[in-house]
């Protein structure tokens, strides 16, 4: 697996993920908190499998390193 993610793409996906995932405990209590998960889990490894499929590559180029 290669790095396919931006690093300020990577930290705003793990903003994000975490804002949605608070509002299991700060928000309205719904399932959709999970949904904070999938983008906490691609900012941290900075893969990401539609981006894998699609051939979409955020990362500067030469700057691809195995995750």
């Amino acid at each position: 697996m290669q790095k396919n993610i931006h690093p300020i793409e990577r930290v705003i996906r793990v903003v994000v993920g975490l804002v949605l995932t608070s509002m299991a405990f700060i928000g309205p209590a719904n399932p959709w908190f999970l949904l904070g998960i999938v983008p906490v889990l691609t900012g941290l490894i900075g893969w990401c499998p539609p981006y894998q499929i699609l051939g979409i590559n955020t990362c500067k180029l030469g700057h691809n390193q195995k995750v």
